[in-house]
């Protein structure tokens, strides 16, 4: 019989991801209860119906919370009423938030995962909430063939259902795992549901389907679970979540709320447990005491919300905040907890805030003056010496959702505009897309429009429709300035001699070429604190392969780096801005980071090894010996070369030019070829491939296969020209001693190109 590949399986059954994540060994799980007391459940067999209504309380949704928002919906159920739920590994993900939800609609918070296993697929969760109905763990050592089951979970989305069937198999071998063979079908949601005898107790944990029919799977024997049971490995949350989660080295919480990064962007949601909702989110470095500015941009889910800057935050209630609300800009000082303690010193309406779209905030403390602005157009002024010194971050109040960017703390943060000549440029050229006309001559046209309102109703129609038409193109074409200019940064960036570019600056340059928002130095900035936290620890000292290993258990396992395995394909693996976030990446996109940091304190003898399929971090004592790997994508595990060439090759060899050290250019070029490969296989419309061809042959003009796809996708786009200049390329850069056909074939394209 022939199952589904196990990398398949989980991508198909759960979405699911991976991660490292470590954590001190906290209390033992209670011990799973029996079935209640006084029931018939270990007497005799019962209906399908009686089962489903008594399993149905003790069945859970749980749903894992990754980078594109909630997906994943998994099954698992109660197995002790102090909280503990049973499901598979590949349900949770990895560093995910997990929601658990009872077939009542409530909503339990997940307060650690209490043991996990891999290999097992198997993972026990602890909810806060007490006094659940758990369901009896059976012996699946005593299960029969042709033994009669009911398998309940919540298969695509439809929750807590039930279906009949047999075990056809109870010792079924699957990758070395003995399992039970079911004649049920499994979809997705189904896995972690559980595998029920006609008492109405657990013998499995439903895992998967067979590749050969609807109607047969595999379940992991509940005795499986009992080992997990017997041998806890807690992981609090807090340590378990890597994905979104608010890098505590760099900000403090205080008051509740729920904080979360991706990409850059901070986001808040839910009620502070301060007065009126109040929460706070400071910066771990305090600025000087008397001068200073600090800006952010912010943006409201609802402008009846308030969320913006807190300074001068004595790290309990007092601080100051600027912040938009109800419409408003208001600049406050809060005292204490309560209402009584806070005093607003000025509110007013801005023409120059813009609701529902992202505002930047800048306050600026001068001894005892505050200036506040919002996009640069100052709103208040005044002195109050009330508060100075402590810390500077985010606040929030009530039930306010809200993003934050671009947060920085300096003492001139004053954005520079445009000098007169340049701005006169754009508004000429802004004049001629849109057609701007006079104060007279709109007033002229309203009259005439209203001789017929109904025909100059359809004209303004037909009129909007262009001006759509007319905003469109100038997206598209700030987006080409935008990636244009990376692109010419980043060219240069790499231009320079290979030990003076900085790899994760141009890493990062990469991330901001698809998202113009990208902060850089901020991200550098973050970057450095994680490189002092290292400096001057004593194993750096002791040789390179002490070194090593103390980077790896900092990134790996301290800080919950990890490889994604179930989420490979998605482009976020891809940014190393996002990487940082999430701690989840590639393995070319993890060594990045590996490298940077170890360059940054002064490893020399550690370089990117750039093995097919599979990018590693190698390292030696000196330059002339040899060089151990490590596997990033697998928690920075140690290989010799005979292990690393033999998970990369079927044969157990990689050439030389695999084993030569990537220079930065290189690894960048590597990068850009991950996020371009799926458009160009996929066949993704040229407008989406063609930026990244552009930027790979900005760095490597000779990447002749490359230029033959621009060429391609030139011309389906009908930018005939550019594909004729690729072409021609092409033809002066053909090696001696070509293929005569080759030639031709090429200048046939050129014809065809030029009539």
């Amino acid at each position: 019989m022939r199952t589904v590949p196990c990398l398949l399986i989980v991508a198909v059954l759960a979405n699911a991801c991976a991660s490292t994540a470590i954590a001190n060994r906290v209390d033992a799980p209670a011990t799973p209860s029996s079935a209640p007391a006084g029931t018939e459940a270990a007497s005799r067999d019962r209906s399908v119906s009686e089962i489903a209504e008594f399993v149905r309380p003790s069945l859970v949704k749980i749903t894992q919370v990754g980078r594109e928002g909630a997906y994943g919906i998994g099954s698992g159920f109660v197995i002790s009423s102090e909280g503990l739920i049973a499901t598979n590994r590949h349900v949770i993900g990895e560093g995910r938030r997990i929601k658990v939800e009872t077939s009542d609609g409530r909503q339990h918070e997940v307060s650690e995962v209490v043991a996990s296993d891999s290999r097992l697929d198997l993972a026990i969760l602890r909810v806060t909430t007490k006094g659940l109905q758990s369901l009896e763990l059976a012996d699946s050592a005593q299960a029969r063939q042709g033994q009669r089951i009911v398998a309940m979970g919540n298969p695509m989305g439809m929750s807590y259902s039930v279906v009949e069937g047999v075990i056809s198999e109870p010792q079924r071998e699957i990758e070395g795992q003995p399992m039970l063979q079911v004649a049920v079908p499994i979809e997705q949601g189904n896995s972690g549901g559980p595998l029920l005898d006609r008492q109405g107790r657990v013998l499995g944990l439903l895992t998967l389907k067979s590749a050969l029919s609807e109607n047969l799977g595999f379940a992991m024997p509940v005795n499986a679970l009992k080992l997990l049971l017997a041998k806890p490995n807690p992981i609090p949350m807090e340590r378990w979540l890597t994905i979104g989660v608010l890098n505590s080295r760099f900000w403090k919480t205080l008051m509740g709320a729920q904080w979360s990064q991706r990409a850059g962007v901070v986001n808040v949601s839910q009620t502070g447990t301060g007065f009126g909702g109040r929460a706070l989110c400071l910066w771990h470095e305090e600025p000087p005491r008397d001068v200073f500015e600090a800006t952010v941009t912010v943006r409201l889910q609802e402008e009846s919300g308030a969320a913006g800057l807190a300074f001068c935050a004595d790290g309990q209630e007092r601080h100051y905040g600027f912040y938009p609300t109800g419409g408003k800009m208001r600049l406050t000082r809060f005292d204490g907890p309560d209402v009584f303690s806070w005093k607003i010193l000025q509110e007013q309406d801005s023409p120059a805030y813009r609701p529902g779209e992202w505002n930047t905030l800048r306050v600026r403390v001068n001894g005892p003056q505050l200036q506040c602005f919002v996009n640069e157009t100052r709103v208040f002024e005044m002195e109050d010496g009330g508060l100075r010194g402590g810390s500077v971050g985010l606040c929030k109040f009530r039930t306010t959702e809200a993003g934050f960017k671009k947060f920085r703390v300096g003492l001139d943060l004053a954005e520079k505009g445009p000098t007169t000549e340049d701005a006169e440029l754009i508004g000429k050229s802004v004049e001629l897309v849109l057609g701007a006309q006079t104060e007279r001559e709109k007033e002229r046209v309203v009259s005439e429009f209203l001789r017929n309102p109904d025909a100059s109703r359809r004209l303004l129609e037909e009129r909007r429709r262009s001006l759509e038409k007319d905003a469109e193109r100038l997206k598209d074409l700030g987006l080409e300035v935008h990636r244009r200019s990376v692109r010419e940064r980043l060219a240069a960036e790499l231009g320079a001699p290979d030990g003076k570019a900085k790899l994760l600056r141009c890493a990062l340059l990469l991330s901001k070429h698809d998202n113009p928002e990208l902060d850089v130095e901020s991200y550098e900035r973050g970057f450095t604190q994680m490189v002092q936290e290292l400096k001057g620890q004593p194993e750096l000292a002791e040789g390179t392969t002490s070194a090593v290993r103390r980077l790896k258990r900092y990134l790996f396992e301290e800080n919950g780096f990890h490889g994604s395995r179930s989420d490979y394909g998605s482009r976020s693996n891809s940014y190393v801005n996002e990487v940082l976030d999430d701690r989840e990446g590639l393995p070319i996109t993890l060594s990045v980071v590996y490298l940077e940091l170890a360059r940054q304190l002064g490893l020399k003898e550690v370089e990117g090894i750039p093995l097919p399929g599979r990018f590693m971090v190698g390292f030696r004592e000196d330059a002339a010996g040899e060089f151990s790997f490590l596997d990033v994508y697998d928690g920075g595990k140690e290989l010799s070369l005979e292990e690393a060439a033999a998970l990369v090759s079927e044969d157990g060899i990689v050439s030389k030019k695999a084993r030569t050290p990537a220079t930065n250019r290189e690894i960048i070029l590597r990068m850009i070829r991950n996020l371009l490969g799926p458009l160009i296989e996929t066949r993704s419309p040229a407008r989406e491939a063609l930026p990244y061809l552009d930027l790979l042959l900005a760095i490597d003009p000779e990447a002749a296969r490359e230029r033959v796809s621009r060429a391609m996708l030139r011309e389906r786009a009908g930018d005939r020209r550019g594909a004729r200049a690729d072409v021609g390329w092409l033809l002066e850069h053909l090696p001696e001693g070509s293929r005569e056909d080759q030639r031709e074939m090429l200048e046939q394209w050129v014809e065809r190109l030029a009539r």
